[in-house]
């Protein structure tokens, strides 16, 4: 039999890890780094593309972004060391105008029932009064609802069945 030397395959002397030392094993496939780091780049670089197309089609005026040319993946070059994390505050400084800072929407927190303020998810119930309510104050009479039901229901009742009247007959 033919040793693996002599079919030209070698064993990886040593693993080889990540370039940007976050801890895990790279390969070369990958340009020696580990799968989340590859990804993370690839991202940044589309993001980096879209970006400069964006700004471009800015600056000349067009709206199309048609002219996209692929990543080139061999002129790539990426340069080891740490990989730095910064958190942005969440909240802007009570120093800065709110009007002029972009301010995300807030996530609203979990229903609660309108009547007794018990938490209820996704297993509270809507009235047509437009709260919310908990299995024991879903009903109207258990929390005042101000929707008037009755006029509501005459209405649809009136609208479903038409008043029909018959033509009238001349008499002979």
């Amino acid at each position: 039999m033919e040793s693996h030397d002599e079919m030209g395959c070698q064993a990886p002397e040593r693993p080889i890890l990540c370039i940007n030392n976050c801890g895990f094993f790279g390969r070369a496939e990958t340009m020696n780094m580990c799968s989340k780091c590859y990804k993370d780049m690839l991202l940044k670089q589309e993001q980096a593309k879209l970006a400069a197309s964006s700004i471009g089609s800015i600056v000349n005026g067009s709206s199309s972004v048609i002219d996209m040319e692929p990543v080139n993946m061999g002129a790539v070059d990426v340069k080891g060391g740490p990989v730095e994390r910064k958190i942005l505050p969440t909240e802007p400084s009570s120093g800065s105008s709110s009007s002029t800072s972009f301010q995300m929407p807030r996530k609203e927190g979990p229903g609660r029932c309108t009547t007794c303020q018990k938490r209820v998810g996704l297993t509270g119930f809507n009235c047509k009064c437009g709260n919310l309510f908990c299995a024991i104050h879903r009903y109207s009479d258990k929390h005042d609802c101000p929707f008037d039901y009755r006029t509501t229901a005459r209405d649809f009742i009136a609208k479903s069945n038409p008043v029909v009247k018959s033509e009238k007959l001349d008499k002979i």
